[in-house]
Order: structure tokens, then sequence, then C-alpha cells
């Protein structure tokens, strides 16, 4: 066998082997940003739910809190405002996770002014189907929290092995990786993002 052979050889071999790394850390990549886009369809499906409890209780609220229009309506704006913001994520806009990021805190905050209120409100405390409503609004946060933290670890799993050599430079060729996936945290700060709200009335 001629040395131009074997030259040739080595080339053909190591386009080969080199293909097939491109073709696994593509498919991997494929795979953890896919994850990454699951986690935040259960985000989606937790957060509807919420938008969808907010106004029963608000509803049950009504009929005791009749000079407390403010707050309620407070609750309402931030509801739609956040609703609107989850549809902008499912839509693709650009900032869609900032925006929705925003919204959220300011319905948490809404909520804790809710739930100020109605502490001076003890029939309402008491009145069965809020007692029903709060437990669900309770168990759709915990939901909330935990798809958060899910959706958060895949996309620190996909960013990371996006970050890491030959991978940084593989997916610089292919404009779908481009940027780093976006975290959910809803403006709270780490050690606080596995808490409960506590949604007491």
């Amino acid at each position: 066998m001629s040395a131009f052979w074997i030259i040739v050889a080595i080339v053909f071999g190591t386009l080969f082997i080199f293909g097939i790394l491109i073709i696994s850390i593509y498919n991997q990549l494929v795979v953890l940003k896919n994850r990454a886009q699951n986690a935040f369809a259960q985000i989606d499906v937790q957060l509807k739910r919420r938008y969808d409890l907010i106004p029963n209780m608000i509803e049950v609220a009504k009929k005791y809190l009749s000079h407390e229009q403010e707050t309620l309506t407070k609750v309402i704006e931030a509801r739609n405002t956040a609703k609107i913001a989850l549809e902008s994520v499912a839509d693709n806009n650009p900032d869609a996770l900032n925006n929705l990021n925003k919204a959220e805190s300011s319905l948490q905050n809404a909520l804790k002014g809710f739930n100020i209120t109605l502490e001076a409100y003890p029939d309402l405390k008491a009145n069965t189907t809020m007692i029903q409503l709060n437990e669900e609004l309770s168990s759709t946060e915990n939901k909330v929290a935990f798809a958060r933290q899910a959706y958060n670890d895949n996309v620190m799993g996909f960013n990371t092995y996006k970050q890491i050599f030959p991978n940084n430079f593989i997916a610089g060729f292919f404009v779908k990786f481009a940027k780093d996936l976006e975290m959910l945290e809803f403006d709270e700060k780490h050690e606080v993002l596995n808490q409960v709200p506590k949604v007491q009335f």
C-alpha cells in the first residue's frame, strides 16, 4: 500500500470520526433542549390551572369584600397580565420569559395583598368553598415550584452541555442552539426558589 492511500485513509478516517462527533453532539443538544421545552410545558399546565382558580376565589370573596374592590381588581389584573405573558412564551416572543418572570412576581404580590385583606374576614376564611379553593391553590403552587425546579435543572443541563468544549464550537454552527436557555425564577432569590408560597384564609 502506497503512502498516498495511507494518507487518504487517515484523512477519511479522521473526517468520519469528526462527523460522528458532530452528529453525536448535535443529537444530544436536541435531546437536552427538548427536555427543557417539555419541562416548561409542565409549568405551563400548572400556571394555567392556577390562573383558572384565581377568578373562582375572587368570586367567592366578592360576597364578603364588597368594599375591597381595589384589592380584588389588582389580583385579577395581575392574573390577566401573567396569563398573557405565559401565552407570549408559547408564541416564542423575544423577552417572553423575562416578561413572565415579572408578571408572576406581580401576581405573587397581588395574592399576598389579597391574603392580608382576607385575614380581616373570619367568615370568609371559614367558608368551605374558599377553604377548598385555598387547598387547590396551595397544591398548584407546590406543583408550579416543582415544575419550575425541573425546568431550571433541564435548562442548566442544556446550557452546561452546550458551553463545554468542543460542544460550544459545534453548537455555534447551528442557529437554533445559538442562545442559552433562560432560567425561570419569578424574581426570587435562589435560596427561596423551593419554598412554597403560603396562602392563608
